[in-house]
């Protein structure tokens, strides 16, 4: 049964409940699908699951982006409702045709819908009794297929009994053998069966003979093949002799293909080095990025490319005339194109494919039926709708001010728990570093926490970046359970007064449950107030296995009713990757969790935040 319809603008105005339902929905359906969903650029997919206390829902939902009004049905997950898509279709179009933007209030719409329903409800009736009559006939006809087949098996067999079973085949012939019964009858019993069986047998022989019979012919005509060989091989030699311009000594390279020289030619390496440690003391934290209009140009550009072969197949006039005009409604096939181009962009960029398959969806979703505007091209509307979609997924939803957080802990006299996971070899250690010198050139307290007992050298390396920086380190040594390690360091730091307690974790795979359920029991005892994934720039699909492995690792080895999963991404070797900035996309995407820090290089200062505009747009050239 259904228990919900709703009417809503894309503003967030509800126009029309259906007052007949009016049951009590457990939980916040609605709410969440609004902001786990279509907020993120998920409504592309068919329909989405609410698992509430006590209830589980399906939601579905259409849209009407001409008039940006949202319809969503909601019902028990386990009914399956065949009629809900047909419905939604039907009140979508019922609703277009009453509907006012100055209008808030639809009661004459009441009617209409249990019409509409009682059609959908009646529709999905007849299609049940269809397939229900159609499988009796369907097993008559199996059943006419098997007796076929019996009889045709019982005829083979009283043939087969006139040849003394010859016909059942090698199976047959290898039981007499074993059981020691042929007395050298199967030699006489081979001719016989050829004769009497005039099915696949006679043709199989018929095939190996003929087989025989080309094998013949080969051997024959083997001097033949050979003499050809031998013509054939005679052009090698011209191709050795056209090899004798390579020399293979080890005579010293040309001065053109050494790239060497000019490097080192002024001693620009040591100015340098000499500009870096002047500039040492400040992080690229509190740096300001800008970015330049020239990437914009090059956007327009790649549309106007994207747009010529469109241009050769409708005509100059035709395209002229609905740039003027506008297109009346956008399709799906008008919108395909474009966004193959946009796809295969993104997949270029490092986005993992699924993501860049759903972002698609969602845009196609978002624009389908919208009216073209004078003057603009298909191209150019989908890639705008692609940059809003792009900066909405990347704008964090919620504060990432560490400082801020960090003075509000200090108040209440606790110490800021950040806790670095990640994979093996992302680099945690060295970004806990970086993140440590940026919190001290803020004036903030930090003592490091070596709860990585399971590397050799961890510890050690955590103890030169310490000493490094003049912060204390707690350590246990190695062999030591984590979880005590970290709460223990909380405790000490508590008594110093330090502010901060970065925790350093060892880097394990997302598939080892063992160093899962450990890095859960630590997260659950210790409750830190920042759970930060490392990882690194330059994967592509792997990022969307590794955070969402995490995520339910942690969900499901946690043995709190509300586990914590990861609130941060650590963004690391962002200085190798150029233009592939897809990771951070796919990670975001996948995990709701924003980019907090992205580490661009090896000393204390190479850290600084995501610039959302200039990561879209690097994705969109």
């Amino acid at each position: 049964m259904l228990e919900q319809l709703l009417i809503f603008t894309r503003g967030g105005l509800i126009l029309w409940t259906c007052k007949e339902l009016g049951n009590a929905l457990k939980g916040s359906p609605i709410d969440t699908l609004i902001r786990s969903c279509l907020l993120e650029e998920r409504s592309g997919a068919a329909s989405y699951s609410y698992d509430a206390p006590g209830a589980s829902y399906t939601l579905k939902w259409t849209f009407h982006n001409e008039l940006g009004l949202v319809f969503v049905a909601v019902y028990q997950r386990i009914l399956h409702l065949l009629y809900v898509d047909e419905l939604l279709a039907m009140v979508r179009r019922e609703f277009s045709e009453i509907y006012d933007p100055k209008r808030t209030v639809y009661n004459d719409f009441d009617e209409t819908f249990r019409q509409l329903r009682r059609e959908a409800e009646a529709r999905a009736e007849e299609l049940k009794k269809s397939k229900q009559t159609d499988k009796p006939v369907n097993n008559k006809k199996k059943q006419g297929q098997v007796q076929k087949a019996g009889s045709d098996k019982g005829s083979k067999k009283s043939e087969g009994s006139l040849a003394t079973d010859g016909g059942d085949g090698d199976k047959a012939k290898g039981h007499k053998l074993e059981n020691g019964h042929s007395n050298g009858n199967h030699v006489e019993m081979e001719e016989p069966r050829a004769g009497v069986v005039n099915g696949k047998e006679n043709t199989s022989s018929n095939i190996s003979a003929f087989d025989v019979s080309k094998l013949q012919k080969r051997t024959k005509g083997g001097k033949k093949t050979d003499t050809v060989v031998n013509k054939g091989s005679k052009p090698d030699p011209k191709k050795k002799a056209t090899k004798k311009n390579r020399v293979w000594d080890d005579a010293p390279p040309e001065t053109k293909l050494d790239f060497t020289d000019p490097v080192d030619g002024n001693g620009s390496g040591n100015d340098n080095i000499e500009v870096v440690a002047a500039n040492q003391g400040e992080s690229m934290m509190d740096v300001e990025e800008i970015i330049s209009s020239d990437s914009e140009g090059e956007v327009d550009d790649n549309v106007q490319k994207d747009s010529k072969p469109e241009a050769k197949k409708k005509g100059w006039f035709s395209s002229m005339f609905q740039s003027i005009a506008g297109k009346a409604n956008l399709e799906k096939e008008d919108l395909e194109p474009a966004l193959k181009a946009l796809k295969d962009g993104l997949m270029t960029k490092n986005v993992a494919e699924e993501i860049a398959e759903k972002l698609c969806e969602s845009v196609a979703a978002s624009l389908e039926g919208k009216k073209l505007a004078s003057f603009t091209r298909v191209s150019s509307t989908v890639q705008a709708a692609m940059e809003d979609a792009l900066v909405r997924i990347l704008t964090p939803r919620r504060s990432i001010d560490i400082l801020r957080d960090v003075h509000a802990a200090k108040e209440q006299r606790k110490p800021y728990v950040v806790v670095f996971v990640g994979v093996n070899g992302v680099g945690k250690s060295t970004n806990l570093a970086k993140v440590a010198y940026w919190l001290l050139q803020h004036n903030v307290s930090v003592m490091m926490a070596a709860c990585d007992t399971f590397r050799s050298g961890a510890v050690e390396q955590l103890r030169t970046h310490a000493r490094r920086l003049q912060i204390p380190i707690f350590e246990k040594g190695y062999e030591k359970d984590p979880a005590i390690v970290a709460k223990e360091a909380i405790q000490e730091a508590t008594r110093n007064g330090s502010d901060v307690v970065l925790v350093d974790t060892a880097g394990r795979m997302q598939d080892n449950e063992p160093l899962m359920r450990a890095l859960s029991k630590l997260i659950y005892l210790n409750n830190p107030d920042l759970v930060l994934f490392v990882g690194e720039a330059l994967v592509g699909n792997d990022a969307v296995d590794q955070l969402s492995k995490f995520n339910q690792k942690l969900a499901d080895l946690s043995t709190s009713p509300t586990p914590r999963l990861i609130d941060g991404i650590l963004l690391t070797k962002f200085d190798t990757i150029d233009d592939k900035v897809g990771a951070a996309l796919s990670m975001v995407y996948i995990s709701g969790a924003p980019v907090m820090f992205v580490g661009c290089g090896q000393s204390y200062t190479d850290l600084k935040k995501l610039n959302v505009k200039s990561i879209v747009k690097t994705l969109l050239k």
